[in-house]
């Protein structure tokens, strides 16, 4: 049995314990916030944890295995600091592992020697239909030459201090929402961007809005061209007012051989039941020859579904997290690989500021 110690018990706090309920071997065993009444929550959720009163005392819980950090995202790089210097523990850190361009050498520093598995929550690579589109991408493209991924979605949710309407404290979009996609363009090509190209800005949301007399500067809407390594292009198109959308993500590539497309619904809790029954996720493939399109649909487990707003994807990660714990299985999303999904973000938001390229 893994025990589970949770740092951030609000909305993905939840999504977090849900999951490692479902874990044969897995419960979380205490959580810390410091918003008590969202910790207290929390632990009832958890089916009984206990509620630390900080993260010292977390950290000195006795039946402690792992640590999930799942709190604001300007606060990962002190949190993981403090996680390996108090009590090395395996660690999943929600992305983005860091904010700001000087944190990736900080973050180097604090896990130089360390001997524990360390995971970046990057959950869409275990979205079911993403993960057939991944597995099958080379083979229906005959090598992928142009990747596209397009976001329509609803605007950012609110937040404890609102923390995620201000670029400071987020990274920016392009950072706190796009190193999911920028990662997922790595995996699908297999290969890293060398230069990067952005329009972004503030086009409808939270324009009225006012936190202490700040106004929310968090971005809505962008494009973002990728030139890569080995020769490909890839695409991302995001826009955060168009809850309206049937499908959230559309993934397309294409290669010398044929395209492959993969279709993926928002959360279940957001459809209208007016509508029905909320879209199945479809993978869509469409050879050159003989022509398709051959579509298939990608159910996911309803009991998943119900865990949480990530079409099943975060329980897959957790089952692959815990084995690593247990000595079972790889770390498959890498220190690494959640350091480069920031540098692309930081690099698409000053690129998109400055109206340049940016090479990496």
């Amino acid at each position: 049995m893994v025990n589970y110690g949770l740092i951030g018990c609000g909305m993905m706090g939840r999504e977090h314990i849900q999951n490692i309920n479902l874990l044969p071997k897995g419960r979380v065993s205490v959580v810390y916030d410091p918003v008590a009444e969202l910790a207290e929550s929390a632990a009832a959720l958890a089916q009984g944890a206990h509620v630390a009163a900080s993260l010292e005392a977390l950290l000195a819980f006795p039946q402690l295995d792992a640590v999930v950090i799942v709190s604001p995202n300007y606060l990962h790089v002190q949190q993981l600091k403090q996680v390996v210097a108090t009590r090395p523990l395996p660690i999943l850190c929600e992305k983005p592992l860091y904010t700001a361009p000087e944190d990736a050498a900080v973050v180097d520093r604090i896990f130089e020697g360390f001997a524990h598995p360390v995971w970046v929550a990057m959950e869409y690579r275990y979205m079911p239909p993403v993960a057939a589109f991944i597995e099958k991408a080379a083979e229906v493209t005959g090598g992928v030459k142009m990747l596209s991924i397009r976001e329509h979605r609803f605007p950012f949710l609110p937040k404890i201090g609102d923390w995620n309407r201000f670029n400071a404290k987020t990274g920016g979009t392009l950072v706190e929402k796009c190193c999911h996609f920028f990662d997922l363009m790595r995996v699908i090509l297999d290969d890293d961007p060398v230069r990067v190209m952005a329009s972004a800005g503030q086009s409808l949301n939270h324009i009225e809005e006012r936190y202490d007399g700040a106004a929310p500067d968090i971005w809505d809407s962008g494009y973002v061209i990728l030139d890569f390594a080995k020769g490909s292009r890839a695409m991302l198109e995001l826009c955060m007012f168009a809850e309206g959308s049937r499908y959230q993500e559309e993934i397309s590539a294409v290669g010398p051989d044929g395209k492959i497309e993969a279709f993926v619904p928002g959360p279940g809790r957001f459809w209208p039941k007016n509508l029905g029954d909320a879209p199945v996720p479809q993978l869509v493939i469409s050879p050159r020859a003989p022509k398709g399109p051959f579509v298939s649909e990608i159910p996911v487990d309803p009991t998943l579904l119900a865990a949480g707003d990530h079409n099943g994807s975060t329980f897959f990660q957790h089952q692959r997290f815990n084995a690593a714990v247990r000595g079972g299985g790889a770390v498959e999303v890498t220190l690494t690989d959640g350091a480069k999904a920031v540098a692309i973000g930081l690099a698409a938001q000053e690129s998109a500021k400055t109206g340049q390229a940016v090479l990496l």
